[in-house]
């Protein structure tokens, strides 16, 4: 890994540490009276879940761009340039390391069996993408998913703050939701996979080794798993 995915894996945990710690008391303070009324349990998840939801925004909107604009990863998404998907990789790795910190020292009361294999999957997939530079086009593509994050953490505020379910805000959201979590999380699969088995037997796919194949095929077999449980669950 180069000393540039190191330094942005390093400040990404420290600058989520510091939202969760710092800003989102504060800002959470302003935005809404409710924040402060929140019993400790809560006043820890709320802060957890602002700090997710900055880095689904980050990471999101810096994947929609790199899949519209980025044309040397795209043209070859084995092997492509992976200089902007491996700054985006390293904000991703530095916020699990911090949520994966966060939960330890919260287990009883955060931990979530899922989420700890959801982030050790991803991990240990996009270690390959940071230290060998592979496939680019398919790392970025996974992030996508995030987008869905920011509409899941509003449900849970909204919970928070115990607004009725009938709430034309509730409402709106909890359809913005289940729209936006099927459409880059279910409704991906297909096309995704559809990529990912044209890989197969080819050159690209061949040099990536076996080390990479089975990084990239199992983590991606679970990440897609937990996202249907998800949707079911959600």
């Amino acid at each position: 890994m180069e000393t540039r995915e190191l330094t942005v894996v390093a400040g990404s945990f420290v600058g989520f540490q510091l939202l969760f710690s710092v800003a989102s008391p504060r800002l959470s303070s302003i935005i809404t009276p409710g924040y402060g009324q929140l019993p400790p349990t809560k006043l820890t998840e709320w802060n957890s879940r602002l700090v997710s939801t900055v880095h689904a925004l980050i990471v999101g909107l810096f994947c929609l761009y790199i899949l519209w604009f980025d044309d040397v990863v795209n043209a070859n998404p084995v092997w492509g340039d992976p200089s902007l998907v491996k700054l985006n990789v390293a904000i991703t790795c530095g916020y699990l390391l911090y949520d994966l910190v966060l939960l330890a020292c919260n287990w009883s009361t955060m931990g979530d069996t899922f989420f700890v294999c959801h982030h050790l999957a991803a991990l240990y997939a996009y270690g390959y993408v940071l230290t060998r530079g592979v496939l680019p086009y398919f790392a970025n593509f996974r992030l996508i998913s995030e987008l869905s994050t920011p509409f899941v953490n509003q449900r849970w505020f909204y919970e928070a703050l115990k607004y009725p379910r009938s709430h034309r805000l509730v409402v709106s959201n909890g359809v913005a939701m289940a729209v936006v979590f099927f459409l880059v999380r279910i409704a991906v699969m297909p096309s995704y996979w559809a990529s990912v088995f044209a890989t197969f037997g080819t050159p690209d796919f061949e040099r990536l080794g076996l080390g990479a194949q089975v990084a990239w095929i199992t983590s991606c077999i679970a990440l897609d798993v937990l996202n249907t449980i998800w949707m079911l669950c959600y």
